[in-house]
């Protein structure tokens, strides 16, 4: 099935706190044809979020439905939450021709990776570790236990980056990752 899609996936992780979102809605609306994932979850929705836009948030049934319908690209338990990409919305956007945007983590880029081959894989970094546990704080979307455990696995997450990823952004400034990523993106296309 890789060899009659027109499209193109690319996956970006990083740690929580990172800028992988902003960055990733950035590319998005810098490129033609693109198709930016939204990933299910089953953790509560933040005050700020839209269910749709950041996620879809769903119950852990629906959850589990989809894990046992195989609709699901490929999935994980973070934190007592699970988190999912719809398979489908990517197989359509890929038919269609489109740059697919993954932003997931670690262990869900390499099951992404192991059905999609050819998909260029982005991480990003924090220019320090106190920087991202500065940006963490700055979120206010979790408890001081939950944050630590973020932090925790970022380092995890960091380590195992530099021997699954082909790129690696620092997220220093926000306009020059954008700027790498748009790069690494187009160069990839050509």
């Amino acid at each position: 099935m890789q060899d009659t899609q027109q499209g193109k996936v690319v996956i970006v992780s990083g740690p929580s706190g990172v800028g992988k979102s902003t960055i990733c809605a950035e590319t998005a609306k810098r490129l033609n044809n693109v198709y930016l994932s939204v990933s299910v979850t089953t953790r509560p929705k933040a005050e700020t979020e839209v269910d749709g836009r950041e996620y879809w948030f769903i119950s852990k049934e629906q959850f589990q439905e989809r894990i046992n319908n195989g609709s699901l690209l490929e999935y994980a338990e973070v934190f007592g939450h699970f988190y999912g990409t719809p398979k489908d919305k990517i197989d359509e956007a890929l038919r269609a021709g489109k740059t697919v945007i993954l932003e997931i983590d670690v262990a869900g880029a390499q099951q992404a990776k192991a059905v999609y081959p050819d998909a260029e894989m982005i991480f990003i970094l924090p220019p320090t570790h106190g920087e991202l546990a500065e940006r963490m704080n700055n979120r206010g979307r979790e408890d001081i236990e939950t944050a630590e455990k973020r932090l925790d696995r970022a380092d995890s997450e960091i380590a195992a980056a530099w021997q699954y990823y082909e790129h690696m952004v620092i997220n220093d400034d926000l306009e020059q990752a954008v700027s790498e990523v748009l790069q690494i993106i187009q160069g990839s296309q050509t």
